[in-house]
This record gives structure tokens, sequence and C-alpha cells, in this order.
């Protein structure tokens, strides 16, 4: 292990890392941005993105290439194909980050692993995962794509009824299909769900009590193949399009018994600061509970840690201060 510490370790290269490692180099930290795969995460698979503020109509890997460039011209350390398997508190301050081939230390560490998508894992999924070709996990992202089109729509929770009520509002028609015979999602939403269902020129529809089995085309989806779970009976379905809504993954496996987490796995930290229950470890991005799953708000988040961090640096005791009164913008000063 090297005795180099740095300012700041960020865990992570996805839109939230980036923008912390903009934010930190620019600043003159010294910097370290550690990434399992490749920069850009869950955003690379969107083929094109119309909602970044500033940024019309934009391919993702394309926005990331633009990014990680800005990134790099202030001059961070990267070290990419280094995966992070461990945290540790010393009794010195530093926080020691391990991975599977090194170790490295810092005063501030930065967790932006991010998340992906649950998939469902069926036939045509991923041969058709992006806007073009007719498969998303993100209505909030995609749907202006669908404007007069028909398309499936998949899950019964919160984010479900809250994605297929965005959709009704540019698909010709949207039907949800749920595997139970009613939803998991609140009954506020339910009810607002149900209400514009039926409106007399409702473009809502519901099939309970069905799972997707496939999804099919010719270079784009034409139909999906659904599968009644009482009957067995398979139903060829006529679409345009077919958005999964069933959940995300955070990629915080690592980090269990290291920080705080949610059942489902997302990291606990104060929403206004991202500060976690480590003093020194902040969570940013889709990883944390919370997050709006944007990429703008990513960015944001990675921006605001690397802003926080030299509220830390400069008095460490910080940490423990409540919200309402720990921190007045006037008073941030760089280390």
């Amino acid at each position: 292990m090297s005795k180099k510490v740095y300012d700041c370790i960020i865990v992570g290269a996805g839109p939230a890392g980036l923008g912390a490692a903009l934010y930190a180099a620019r600043d003159r930290f010294d910097t370290l941005l550690l990434e399992k795969f490749y920069p850009g995460g869950q955003i690379m698979n969107t083929e094109l993105i119309e909602n970044y503020p500033g940024v019309p109509n934009v391919g993702g890997a394309d926005l990331v290439s633009k990014l990680y460039s800005q990134v790099e011209a202030f001059g961070p350390e990267i070290k990419m194909s280094a995966e992070v398997v461990s945290l540790e508190k010393l009794s010195d301050g530093n926080i020691k980050v391990s991975t599977t081939q090194d170790e490295y230390l810092a005063r501030v560490v930065i967790l932006s692993p991010g998340s992906s998508y649950r998939q469902l894992g069926v036939p045509g999924e991923r041969e058709f995962r992006n806007a073009g070709a007719g498969v998303s996990y993100c209505g909030t992202c995609d749907a202006p794509f669908f404007k007069g089109k028909k398309v499936l729509a998949v899950g019964g929770g919160n984010t479900a009824i809250e994605e297929a009520l965005h959709l009704a509002k540019f698909a010709e028609q949207v039907t949800l299909v749920h595997r139970r015979d009613e939803f998991r999602a609140t009954k506020i939403l339910q009810e607002e769900f149900f209400k514009k269902m039926q409106e007399e020129d409702s473009n809502l529809n519901v099939i309970y009590n069905t799972v997707l089995e496939a999804i099919e085309g010719d270079g784009k989806v034409e139909r999906a193949v659904l599968k009644n779970v009482k009957t067995g009976d398979l139903e060829d379905f006529q679409c345009d399009g077919v958005f999964i809504f069933v959940g995300m993954v955070p990629n915080t496996q690592f980090l269990k018994g290291l920080v705080d987490l949610t059942e489902s796995g997302f990291i606990k930290c104060d929403s206004a600061y991202l500060r976690t229950a480590i003093p020194g470890v902040f969570a940013a991005g889709d990883c944390r509970v919370g997050a709006a799953m944007q990429l703008v708000t990513a960015v944001a988040d990675g921006s605001l840690a690397a802003i926080m961090m030299k509220q830390y640096l400069l008095d460490s005791n910080w940490w423990y201060e409540s919200l309402s009164d720990a921190l007045n913008p006037s008073e941030w000063r760089p280390n």
C-alpha cells in the first residue's frame, strides 16, 4: 500500500463520479478516481438524451466522452479496472480503500458506484434495449420517443404507476402488465391511475396475472409475448415499445457491513449534504437513498459531494452538526 494520502478518492466513474472528479480536481484537491469497468455507467447504454439541460439531442456515449475529457483536463489520477472491495476508517482519521489489486488512503471518499436497472432476462430484452429499438427502463427519459405509439409497461409498484401515467401523456395507448391481481403501489397512486383509466378518452389499460415472456420484432419492437400465470395461455401483444419498471439494483454489494445500507442495498445518507454514517464518506448518485435516478441529478450529487468535502476538510466536527445549522454557503473556503 502506498503511503500517499489523497485528499479525495471517488469510487465509480459514472455521471456522479465524473461530476465529483470534475469539481474536486478543478479545486486542486489531490483526487483519485477508481472505476471497476469503464466510465459512464448506465448512461453509456442510452442512444439519445433529450433532457440534459443545455445539451439537446446527444448520445449517452458522446456525452460521457465529453465529460470524461473535461475531467481529465484538470489532472485527477484515474484508474480503470480497479474494483473496490472494501473501505476502512483508520484510527488516524484517514480512510483505506482496497481494490482487488492495491490499497489507497484518502481523507475523504465519495461513493458513486451507481445502480443497474433490474432486468427480466426475457428473450429480446437485451437485443432491443434502447429507445430507438423499443425497450426502455425509464419513462421520464424516453416517453417522448413514443409519441402516438402503442406501448407495453411491466410492473406494479410506485414507479410503474408513476411512469405509466407519464407515458400516457405521449403514447397513443399504454397497457400496464402486472403479475399479480392487484398493484403494490401506494393507494393514492392507484387511485390516480384508476381515475385516469376511467376517463372517457383514457389511453390506459391494465392486464393482471400476466408476465412478459419475450419481446419480438425485426430490428425494433413489434410485439410482446405475454403469459397468463393462472392459465398458462400465451398471447401475442402488438406494440411499438416495452417499458420495464421492476426496480433498480444498487451496485453496493461490496459495501455490505461497511456502510449503512437499506434493505434494498441503497446507501443511507442525509439528503442535504450526502453524509453517510462514516465521517469523511459521502454517497452520490443512483446508489443512495432518495436518488431521482436521472442523469442531471447524478452529476449534481457528485458536484455537491465534492463541495461538501471542503467543509469537512476545513472542520471535521461539521460532520456531526444538524442540517438546520450545518453550513452557511458564504463560509466555504478552499483547503
